[in-house]
């Protein structure tokens, strides 16, 4: 069965990703678009700021083609960095604030990064990494501005802006939205593993569209500004199917800037949409339910452990009757959860939960938005305009309502492929259009997608997604081991926990292997880290030499916990 969009296809404009911006300047102008700690920056700022950062690009001979790295938490300074290097023609690749020297250097060197622009608590990884990259300038800022001593081949992001013209150079307009990248977002964070998905402008923009005018019964317009064209959203859906008034939404943005539901859902579908986005640069559930109290927020947006940390401090919370709606994503939203939500929020509460990936961009499936749409838990929703879902079997065949196979997206969201890649680029992407995904679902009789599992053995850790065969070829580097392999032990609202599996050498000291691990731990990202540690005799294998981890995860109800230093 092939599940085809119920939604009209959408006119996306033949223009860059930053019209958005141009647009939003234009229709919102001096009303608020971020607002962190107490500092807010207006939609015309936004666009001053982003147009003397793609200035600065130009002082320093960057532009189209050029790769700027935006090594960052969620902040003003990510957003105008982000905008600046569109306006100015180039591409942005994200990079997570977190990664070890190791990882971030990997990730600049395969993206070919010309700039950096980093977070003062992370400099150091910035400069450890730098000699195995091509960056030509590091920039950084932290949560008041400039550091006031940094070495000197760095230079401060207000002082390199501060006198730079704040209006767009126009170059962004020379750029081929069919061809020239965005975006290159990387799946992964590890050393080695990560792969490069190559995202044009006519990606962003088209996904930024179809998500926006999913959420508002809108459609895409151009509008003359006094800078260029700018896309805009026009005629919304009714104020009795679409309570949230254009340019009067008010959020709070959690989802990290540098993943692919952050970058399109956090900082393109806003300025489309006018909506106010109360910045945090980590999930924090009181602090999260007083701002939503103090704005007033009209809606909430989360993976599922964000909702279960929520109801868990629901006490903390103030009037929340301003909430109309929220959405979920990363994993399934548990039914008890649902249920506690519509019993704080009410009834008519609209809860739509999504699926998507960075190689579409986002999003491919959206639950609807409308107020009398038919949402059913359980699924994540229908294909978004211009989306086709097809489930296929092992053999590529295409199954029927109800059977369980792997799902293939169609549209105008799904990407160019890998950076680089061209074998992963061909196994993923056929020549119909189609994107092998890896997961596996099921389509109801009326188009509706569930997912029944996730890529073969990605493992998603409080809404992160938590790659063991990365974490197995490091075990495979400690000194002693000889064999290992990663599974998930489920562990309610956060998901899973890693738990490896390992067989040592003859001989080999297993408490010097434990301390290898542990030692290990300390250089992974904290949703990366194993959890559990089992030493076994044997890896069970299939003939064909494949690990067989299903028979491991049934092992795991008959294993205490060996727990390993976190």
């Amino acid at each position: 069965m092939i599940a085809r969009s119920p939604a009209p296809g959408l006119d996306v404009p033949a223009l860059p990703a930053s019209a958005t911006l141009r647009g939003a300047a234009d229709r919102f102008g001096d009303a608020t678009v971020l607002h962190q700690a107490g500092h807010e920056v207006t939609f015309r700022g936004l666009l001053a700021r982003a147009s003397a950062f793609a200035h600065a690009l130009h002082a320093d001979g960057l532009g189209r083609g050029d790769v700027v790295a935006l090594h960052l938490p969620n902040c003003p300074q990510y957003a105008i960095g982000y905008w600046g290097t569109l306006l100015a023609g180039a591409t942005v690749t994200p990079a997570n604030p977190l990664l070890a020297p190791d990882d971030l250097g990997a990730q600049l060197a395969d993206a070919g990064a010309a700039v950096v622009v980093s977070w003062e608590a992370a400099l150091p990884a910035v400069l450890a990494a730098r000699p195995a990259t091509s960056l030509k300038r590091v920039l950084v800022t932290g949560a008041h501005g400039d550091p006031e001593q940094l070495p000197p081949e760095v230079t401060g992001l207000r002082a390199h802006l501060d006198g730079r013209p704040a209006t767009p150079p126009g170059t962004d307009l020379e750029v081929d939205p069919d061809r020239d990248l965005a975006h290159l977002a990387y799946t992964g964070g590890t050393t080695g593993r990560s792969k490069g998905v190559r995202v044009t402008h006519r990606h962003v923009l088209t996904n930024a569209l179809q998500a926006a005018c999913w959420g508002t019964g809108a459609r895409p317009d151009v509008t003359a500004t006094a800078h260029g064209p700018g896309v805009v959203l026009a005629d919304p859906g009714p104020a009795t199917e679409f309570p949230t008034p254009i340019g009067t939404g008010r959020a709070i943005g959690i989802a990290p800037w540098f993943h692919a539901m952050g970058t399109i859902g956090g900082l393109n579908v806003p300025l489309l949409t006018g909506t106010t986005t109360i910045v945090h640069a980590r999930f924090d559930p009181r602090a999260y339910l007083a701002d939503a109290t103090r704005f007033a927020v009209t809606s909430l947006s989360g993976a599922p452990p964000v909702y279960a940390a929520l109801l868990a401090h629901r006490e903390a919370a103030g009037d929340l009757s301003s909430v109309r709606s929220l959405t979920s994503g990363a994993a399934p939203l548990p039914v008890e959860i649902i249920r506690a939500l519509r019993d704080w929020f009410g009834e008519d509460l609209v809860i739509s939960e999504g699926y998507g990936l960075t190689e579409v961009t986002m999003a491919a499936t959206l639950g609807p938005a409308a107020r009398s749409a038919d949402r059913r838990p359980g699924t994540v929703g229908l294909p978004i305009a211009g989306t086709e879902i097809r489930i296929s079997g092992p053999d590529g065949e295409e199954l029927d309502a109800g059977a369980e196979g792997e799902v293939w997206i169609r549209g105008p969201q799904v990407t160019g492929g890998y950076h680089r890649r061209p074998a992963e680029t061909a196994a993923a992407f056929d020549g119909d259009g189609w994107l092998h995904t890896g997961d596996v679902g099921v389509l109801d009789g009326d188009g509706y997608l569930r997912i029944v599992d996730r890529l073969k053995d990605m493992l998603l850790h409080k809404g992160y997604n938590v790659y063991p065969r990365d974490l197995e070829e490091r075990l495979l580097a400690l000194p002693g081991v000889t064999g290992a392999a990663v599974v998930g032990r489920p562990v309610g609202v956060d998901g899973e926990h890693p738990v490896a599996f390992l067989t040592t050498a003859t001989g080999a000291d297993g408490a010097a292997v434990r301390a290898a691990v542990d030692g290990l731990n300390e250089r992974l990202l904290p949703y990366q880290r194993l959890r559990e540690v089992h030493l076994v005799g044997a890896i069970p294998v299939s003939a064909a030499g494949k690990v067989l981890k299903r028979d491991l995860r049934e092992q795991l109800p008959t294993l205490s916990p060996d727990v390993a230093k976190e």
